[in-house]
């Protein structure tokens, strides 16, 4: 048996492990014997709302007024009942409403139905989950539903009746005792940071907190201090959580301001790195690159997360910490994964996407990786995850990273990571004439006994980018074994072989084009899909050169702009878009 097998088994038994421990202590501190616990002392009164930076869309209202109930894509109608009445409706949709993210939308159409509305549906849900919900009291609900309902607290409580006030007052309460409860059974990463979030959101928000409150912020300064790196990326990797735990902790650092208090000390540093990271995987359309995790940006949030950040200088060129490294020129952008896989337990949600890499040309997104489905699909997660959906090299279809198979533990545990690239060096230089980054992974060593190396350089006027990959072997390799190299296009970009097949035109909707060549080496386009478009799956295409591993383990390749950006009379394009109706499945 191998060394991975071993270190792959002893790592599936400590998650095992872990997992029945913390539901054993969630079943202890929460669930029927919480139930059972006398109640202690309800707050006398909310001193202030934290602000909510999400974006809300007052046509909701009219729809939830009429009890008409969107959410996670499946549409419900109640029929006169109450939504928190109803039963077998899909997981998705329950958390969505449990939420009570939707207040935001009752709250911008501004009128008294609307906040009559409101306040019967936060009495529904106290009346009949407000005691228990397998749903509706899973950590991550009961986190996002106790920063809705202090968010829009003064929407809520406007024209109420002071005993609709205590027994609001009294069920948050309640629910943020519980979650102080189970904040060590929660999920690592953000669902903690964010319930650690809620707490001092909560503490500080309610009068007569106390020690509760200078616990809450002990417990958060923990958390910003040991998940955020110091560069300011999260330690899963996923540029997602950048924008996540902003929109969560802009709010709190106001509230702390607003009420006077002393701002701890992680909470101030912790921003201040995270805002220039979030610049750091923009291109240069805005939109975020699709690494770990990272699916449709939500470009609304990021506007405004970005319009707290007081410096707003240029992004940084690196981010050694968190394993990534950007190239820029002229207008063109490059961002390259160059990380171990996360930790054991905050890789749930990341890619085996070691050394792939995104290109951008001014507002042109070039070469992308495949992303995330927003579907609730295990299929196509299992899909966006996989090497080959990333702008990289697989070695016969196989990924450079092991999860943990559906088998028999993964229903339980989900998909972690076990087993990657444990060493990646990663060498940079930067001069007048451009920069390069020159970086390896061992992902594919063991198993196929080869080292993949990745050269790449970008002019300093953005307008070429050479790139050299290297399948070095470290033993004897099988000449049956191939490899192909995948550079997946944007949707919407047009491409043709030219030159006998030899090299590909890609062309722009604005005119401006690029050709990308790889001399001596078979190059192919094929078909490719883009997961991340918030309209739904997208066909596109991707540039694959295929080789054998023994024959040929080094391939030379290279874009270079060929043409300039040419509008259209109309603005647009003089070519039809062929990415621009969501593919059908």
């Amino acid at each position: 048996m191998s060394i991975a097998s071993l270190n792959e088994r002893g790592r599936i038994w400590r998650l095992v492990a872990l997992h029945i421990w913390q539901r054993s202590l969630k079943w202890m501190h929460g669930g029927p014997l919480f139930r059972m616990q006398p109640f202690s002392a309800v707050p006398s009164r909310l001193l202030i709302a934290p602000q909510d930076l999400r974006t809300a869309d007052a046509t909701n209202a009219a729809d939830i007024y009429g009890g008409r109930f969107l959410f996670s894509g499946h549409l419900v109608e109640t029929q006169g009942r109450s939504p928190f009445e109803l039963k077998a409706v899909h997981e998705d949709w329950q958390r969505e409403l449990h939420s009570f993210g939707w207040l935001r939308d009752l709250r911008t159409a501004d009128s008294q139905i609307a906040r009559q509305n409101a306040r019967a549906l936060v009495e529904d849900w106290i009346k009949f989950s407000g005691r228990w919900h397998d749903i509706g009291w899973e950590a991550a609900v009961v986190t996002r539903r106790i920063l809705s309902w202090l968010s829009h607290s003064p929407f809520l409580l406007q024209d109420g009746d002071h005993d609709y006030y205590r027994r609001f007052v009294k069920s948050l309460a309640r629910q943020v005792r519980y979650l102080r409860q189970t904040i060590n059974e929660t999920e690592d990463g953000v669902e903690r940071l964010q319930a650690a979030l809620a707490i001092a959101s909560a503490c500080i928000s309610m009068a007569g907190q106390g020690r509760f409150a200078r616990q809450s912020i002990r417990r958060l300064e923990h958390e910003l201090s040991r998940q955020i790196l110091p560069d300011g990326g999260h330690i899963s990797r996923n540029p997602r959580a950048l924008i996540e735990i902003l929109t969560d902790l802009l709010p709190v650092r106001q509230a702390f301001v607003a009420q006077g208090l002393e701002m701890p000390p992680a909470m101030l540093q912790s921003v201040d790195r995270m805002m220039p990271l979030l610049r750091f995987f923009r291109h240069g359309d805005g939109m975020l690159a699709h690494f770990n995790g990272m699916g449709s940006t939500p470009s609304d949030l990021v506007a405004t997360i970005l319009a707290y950040d007081d410096a707003r200088g240029a992004p940084p060129t690196n981010a050694p910490h968190s394993g990534y490294q950007r190239l820029s020129g002229g207008d063109s952008v490059v961002l390259i994964d160059t990380g171990r896989p996360p930790a054991l337990g905050v890789s749930g949600d990341a890619h085996a996407g070691c050394l792939s890499f995104e290109f951008s040309s001014g507002t042109n997104r070039m070469i992308v990786n495949c992303g995330v489905s927003p579907r609730s699909n295990p299929l196509w997660r299992k899909v966006s995850r996989s090497t080959a959906a990333h702008s990289t090299i697989t070695v016969e279809d196989t990924s450079s990273c092991r999860f943990l198979s559906e088998k028999p533990f993964g229903h339980l545990l989900g998909a972690p990571i076990l087993y990657g690239p444990e060493n990646v060096p990663v060498d940079r230089e930067d001069d007048a004439a451009g920069s390069r980054i020159t970086a390896s992974h061992d992902g594919y060593a063991e198993e196929f006994q080869v080292i993949h190396e990745r050269d790449m350089r970008l002019s300093g006027d953005g307008t070429v980018l050479d790139g050299i990959d290297t399948l070095a072997a470290v033993a004897r390799v099988d000449p049956e074994h191939r490899y192909a190299i995948r550079f997946h296009l944007y949707p919407g970009l047009r491409t043709s072989l030219i030159r006998a097949g030899s090299a590909v035109l890609v062309v722009c909707r604005d005119g401006e084009a690029w050709e990308f060549e790889a001399p001596g080496c078979e190059l192919s386009l094929e078909e490719s899909i883009y997961l991340s478009d918030v309209y739904g799956h997208r066909k596109s295409e991707q540039i694959v050169i295929s080789g054998s591993l023994q024959e040929n383990p080094s391939v030379g390749w290279q874009f270079r702009k060929t043409a300039k950006a040419k509008l259209s009379r109309r603005g647009t394009s003089d070519f039809d878009d062929p990415g621009e109706l969501p593919l059908e499945e």
